[in-house]
């Protein structure tokens, strides 16, 4: 039987879906449909078809997990329960550091094993000149990608050249010629124009973040609570081992 909800139902997800509402013949469609899978899972339950299959089994799992979050879902908090628990979770939201530097390459496919010491030659001739010194890009080789990154992460550098040299990188100080520092393609001298130390911004800055990540935390706190009194009710039985096998040890009950 289709109770009155389960009508209004079917239109609902047929006017979402086609930005109408279904006609005569499309509403006695959508019954027909309906009706069909109640049939077909009702056959399938007699058959006994839901036993022992492990699609099912996680499915209705799911469910269970999703029945549990929902819990938490319905709960708004306040400002200051936001404000508090950020305070707790800081980390989460911190701000990475970032760099702006230009860089000059020396290629060891070019110059072999002395790459690094012309890299430091190189370092004493650029010894109190500008970034904008106009010999510099005649010192050092062509480079494959661009010699100019504005505002870099640590996770971006170490991507794109590896982590020692951001690791490196972000000890060095700005504003003058800093190296020879090595990356997965050869040795580098690097002007620092700006670097940004890490930071954790104020609660104001990041509060619809700071909401979503309390969401997610509550959520599976309320899943974690909900499988512990599951769990409670239910204790766990092994066979016995063949004759000279060490026993398992069972999961300890929460």
């Amino acid at each position: 039987m289709l109770t009155l909800d389960d009508l209004r139902a079917l239109q609902i997800g047929f006017a979402a879906q086609w930005e109408r509402p279904p006609s005569e013949r499309e509403m006695i469609a959508l019954i027909e449909n309906r009706l069909r899978e109640e049939i077909l899972y009702r056959e399938a339950l007699a058959m006994g078809l839901d036993k022992d299959d492990t699609i099912v089994r996680r499915r209705m799992a799911q469910k269970m997990e999703f029945l549990a979050e929902d819990v938490s879902a319905a709960y708004e908090p306040t400002t200051d329960e936001l404000r508090g628990w950020f305070a707790k979770n800081a980390s989460m939201f911190e701000e990475p550091p970032r760099v702006t530097f230009r860089t000059l390459y020396f290629s060891p496919d070019r110059r072999g094993p002395s790459a690094r010491s012309d890299a430091e030659k190189a370092l004493a001739r650029l010894s109190g000149k500008p970034v904008s010194w106009q010999g510099a890009a005649a010192l050092a080789d062509s480079f494959m990608f661009e010699d100019y990154l504005a505002d870099r992460a640590p996770d971006q550098i170490a991507k794109d050249f590896g982590p020692p040299f951001a690791n490196a990188l972000f000890q060095e100080i700005p504003g003058a010629w800093r190296g020879p520092i090595e990356s997965g393609y050869g040795w580098h001298l690097v002007f620092i124009d700006s670097l940004t130390p890490g930071r954790v911004p104020a609660f104001e800055e990041v509060e619809p973040d700071v909401k979503t990540a309390w969401r997610v935390a509550q959520k599976a706190a309320a899943w974690e609570e909900a499988y512990a009194k599951m769990r409670a009710k239910y204790e766990l039985a092994l066979p016995a081992p063949p004759e000279g096998t060490p026993a398992a040890t069972p999961a300890p009950t929460p």
